[in-house]
């Protein structure tokens, strides 16, 4: 209405210039910035004066994106009028986005030269200075911003992040605080004090902060992601109303976290769920005594374990225990199960369980048999044009997966078996067909790694659902300043769009990861098994990724691609090698001068446990088929050996082709820190700095001096005090310096 009025006004006075800045106005207000531009513009042809126009068209240029068209127009303007401070304010708005912090910080002490009492300018002004690294002066600006407008809640919070930044995280709180006495919905606030916690090492504050920020704002992707990292390292032993919901929440968003890494804390929340806890007493004691039924739906009220059940394995053997018993009971009573839905649910929840786990669960000789007469029977009822019960289709999917059945084509699907459905048949489906359209660098000839392409076509590794991704992609500076790497050659900084490969890609996360990780990136992802591509594939494409591409690769073939790359990454492969050396080569060969390398390697003394189990399987001569590794592993689950009680600890000793990955692989070397430094010495590579930030944290606790973190002698005195710290690998950054 607004609109037509001006429209009305310049049809009786096509000259009225303040009529089309008004219009301008409203436009810009309703988000039509070009129609706001072209007004403004009329404004001026009538009126080349208009200082007001130029800045006003200066901000809807900025908005648009085009920078450097917005600062010519407040130019514009201050040409008309120098003493323009909000022109001044704006452009300073405007090159701080272009990334010219230096010209920023000038325009806004050039509006407070003309506005000394310019709120908004010391504000502007001390994010620039934030951003630049000078923390008291950009502190001073938002103390200056805040003694003209005390209510100025976004100078709080924004003088708590630069205080965070400065290692002050007491005062951060307290700056945060401030910020939400002004604005109690201040969900960004929340968020920063969560951090500003975890800093601290007050983990369950940290996650009751991030629970407020999640309260005000459901979407927030920054405060999932932080949720996820807190998650990670904690195991809760008293209840905390509200947060199973949260964590639900967490898990739905499907890329804030690996579900794996927040599972011990879920699991340990649940297990003081009063239902749980009795019904995990009363089983340990051999008291249990209830109906089938009720177990199932006690647990099937328990909304967090079922979300678990289906994302990922459940590391927990008391739990483990329950639901193999479970599964052993539906079997024998899958005729006289009554329908419901509590009941589906959760068989839903368990055929994805052991799904996902890859049926690692031990079987006894009677559920063979029953297993039999349920498989002939689904068969039957097929082959006369019906379709079986619900329960029995789930009964069965929670042992075999329901696409090695040949009749699976004849399965209509519903609602009630649909997400099981979708997992064991259309899923494998779909990576078949993606199988056979994967490119082949070149035959596997190798011995080696033609038993590891065995191992891994029989067991992609690992099988998973979610993963956790960057919240944003970075430039290499910026990943390089991020992990704190130590740069050698700046040509590899100059790269900002970096050609990425990834030697042994497995399933898929570690390439996803990368190719959202880098700005700009390309990945080719190599790896020797095929049907380990082909899920990686499928997930890429379930994620919508188009800059990776994927193909079936030896190592030591890479050489015939022809190419070098900018960034090579491969963590946790060299060592399955028969010659990790001659691999590593054939990797710095393929490499870039001034190229960046990230790699992953097993450490000897870590792994001290793995290496005498590895020699009692060896010593047993069981062999690694299926039912060989499951003998062994309910072997250590009733052992009392110390180094089999250690492995319980583990999330690997919970599905098949970690477990094989883990204690049955065909291949596996090990390395010292003193070996890594002499591998580097002779490829010619730079040690750049360890990955992990606890790791790196911890160390420096004791290794205070300002290179030390670059020093691997300093780690291997580290790892000796230390043995456990690299349980995972060592995974490093290093850089080809010619």
């Amino acid at each position: 209405a607004a609109i037509d009025s001006f429209k009305q006004a310049l049809k009786i006075k096509p000259d009225y210039a303040e009529a089309y800045f008004n219009m301008g106005l409203v436009l810009y207000d309703k988000g039509d910035l070009e129609a706001a531009i072209d007004s403004y513009k009329q404004a001026l042809k009538i009126k080349p004066d208009y200082a007001k126009a130029y800045n006003n068209m200066g901000n809807a240029l900025e908005d648009k994106g085009d920078l450097e068209a917005a600062i010519d127009s407040y130019k514009q303007a201050l040409k008309i009028k120098p003493d323009y401070a909000e022109a001044y304010n704006n452009m300073g708005i405007a090159l701080y986005d272009k990334g010219d912090l230096e010209a920023a910080i000038e325009s806004y002490k050039q509006a407070l030269k003309i506005q000394p009492d310019f709120a908004d300018a010391y504000y502007n002004m001390g994010v620039a200075l934030n951003d630049k690294g000078d923390l008291d002066a950009a502190i001073d600006g938002y103390q200056q911003a805040l003694k003209i407008k005390p209510d100025y809640a976004d100078a709080y919070y924004n003088m708590g992040v630069a205080l965070m930044n400065k290692g002050d995280p007491e005062a951060a709180i307290d700056s945060y605080k401030e910020a939400l006495k002004i604005k109690p919905d201040y969900a960004e606030a929340y968020g920063n004090i969560g951090i500003a916690l975890q800093e601290k090492g007050d983990l369950e504050a940290a996650i009751d902060s991030y629970k407020q920020a999640l309260k005000i704002k459901p979407d927030s992707a920054e405060t999932h992601n932080n949720m996820g990292v807190v998650l990670k390292g904690i195991v809760f032993n008293k209840p905390n109303s509200g947060l199973m919901e949260v964590m639900i929440l967490l898990l739905d968003q499907r890329t804030s976290c690996r579900p794996k890494d927040i599972a011990p804390a879920a699991i340990s929340l649940l297990k003081l769920e009063p239902t749980l806890k009795k019904l995990l007493e009363k089983h340990s004691l051999g008291t249990l005594r209830q109906p089938l039924q009720e177990t199932i739906s006690t647990l099937a009220e328990l909304p967090l374990l079922l979300k678990l059940m289906s994302v990922c394995p459940i590391a927990d053997l008391e739990l483990e225990v329950i639901l193999v018993d479970i599964r052993s009971a539906l079997l024998s009573s899958v005729d006289e199960i009554s329908i419901s839905p509590k009941m589906l649910h959760f068989q839903t929840a368990l055929a994805l369980q052991c799904f996902t786990n890859e049926y690692i669960y031990n079987q006894t000789g009677k559920e063979t048999e029953l297993l039999e007469v349920l498989e002939v029977t689904i068969e039957k009822t097929l082959s006369n044009g019906q379709q079986p019960s619900p329960q029995s289709a789930l009964c069965l999917a929670s042992y075999k997966a329901l696409h090695e059945h040949k009749w699976c084509e004849l399965l209509t699907v519903n609602t009630d078996i649909e997400e099981v459905f979708i997992k064991q048949i259309l899923e494998p489906k779909e990576e078949s067909f993606l199988k056979v359209n994967i490119s082949i660098l070149q035959e596997i000839t190798d011995k080696v790694s033609s038993k590891v392409r065995e191992q891994y076509e029989e067991n992609p590794y690992p099988r998973w659902v979610d993963l956790k991704l960057p919240l944003r992609p970075q430039t290499t500076p910026q990943l390089v300043k991020d992990l704190n790497l130590r740069i050698f050659d700046n040509a590899a900084n100059n790269r900002l769009a970096p050609n990425i490969i990834i030697a042994g890609c497995g399933t898929g996360q570690h390439s996803i990861e990368t190719a959202c990780r880098f700005k700009d990136c390309n990945v080719l992802a190599v790896d020797l098994s095929l049907s380990s591509l082909a899920y990686a594939k499928r997930k890429t494409e379930e994620l919508g990724l188009k800059n990776i591409d994927y193909m079936q690769a030896d190592i030591l073939n890479l050489g015939k691609l022809g190419k070098k790359f900018d960034i090579i990454e491969s963590a946790g492969v060299l060592h399955h090698m028969d010659d990790p050396m001659a691999g590593w080569q054939v990797l710095t060969d393929c490499l870039e001068s001034g190229g960046l390398m990230k790699i992953g390697l097993y450490s000897e003394l870590a792994r001290q446990q793995i290496v005498s189990m590895r020699e009692e399987i060896h010593q047993s001569g069981i062999g690694s088929s299926d039912n060989a590794m499951k003998l062994f592993r309910n072997d250590v689950i009733n052992s009392d050996k110390a180094h089999h009680e250690q492995i319980l600890t583990s999330s690997d000793f919970y599905s098949l082709s970690t477990l094989r990955d883990l204690l049955f692989h065909a291949q596996e070397h090990r390395f010292t820190i003193p070996q890594i430094k002499d591998c580097l010495s002779k490829l010619g590579l730079k040690f750049c700095g360890f990955e992990s930030d606890n790791i790196v944290k911890n160390f420096k606790l004791t290794n205070t001096g300002t290179d030390d973190a670059y020093d691997l002698d300093k780690w291997s005195l580290y790892e000796k005090d230390n043995p456990n710290s690299f349980a995972g690998m060592y995974q490093f950054w290093c850089q080809k310096v010619t």
